[in-house]
């Protein structure tokens, strides 16, 4: 059986395999070369990837990753790449914007997904559970502390009521 180690740093090659061949189709698809990004992973939370622009760089969430292995190779590291892409080509646009999803669509021919669909229970760390007109939400700790001593006020999405945390907590 493999070690933790070396079954990671077998991640890690199938990901930079990816990240080439999603780089060969984007030198094809627009006769230009792209420089191959840094690559790390130390991203924690519940984001898969985030792609630093400026930098060419990308972070991916090693615990997703692991936990997702094939979904995550497939999608979420060309997902992060066309950001880059799209930086070199367009400058700076919407993050999912028309020239992002074409990338997804005509260059990797992959699904514009902007979010994962990962089981986030092992990278979520304590949420805390705030009530709308339509809903329970479940804020990280950052936000709550935000709300407790900055005042801030957050809105649901679908019904736009203030979301107002449940005292049972």
């Amino acid at each position: 059986m493999f070690s933790s180690q070396t079954q990671f740093r077998h991640l890690k090659m199938q990901v930079q395999r990816k990240l080439a061949g999603s780089l060969r189709l984007a030198e094809q698809y627009f006769k230009r070369d792209f420089p191959m990004p840094t690559v790390h992973y130390d991203l924690r939370g519940v984001k898969a990837g985030v792609a630093y622009l400026q930098k060419n760089e990308i972070k991916f969430n090693r615990t997703l990753l692991i936990e997702n292995t094939h979904e995550f190779i497939h999608q979420v590291v060309p997902h992060e790449l066309a950001h880059l892409i799209v930086y070199q080509v367009f400058g700076r646009v919407k993050p999912h914007g028309k020239e992002w999803q074409a990338v997804m669509n005509r260059v990797f021919h992959l699904p514009a997904d902007t979010c994962h669909q990962f089981d986030v229970k092992n990278v979520q760390g304590k949420t805390f559970e705030y009530r709308c007109a339509c809903q329970t939400h479940l804020l990280s700790l950052r936000r709550h502390h935000r709300v407790l001593k900055e005042g801030v006020e957050y809105l649901c999405r679908r019904c736009k009521e203030r979301l107002v945390l449940m005292k049972d907590n």
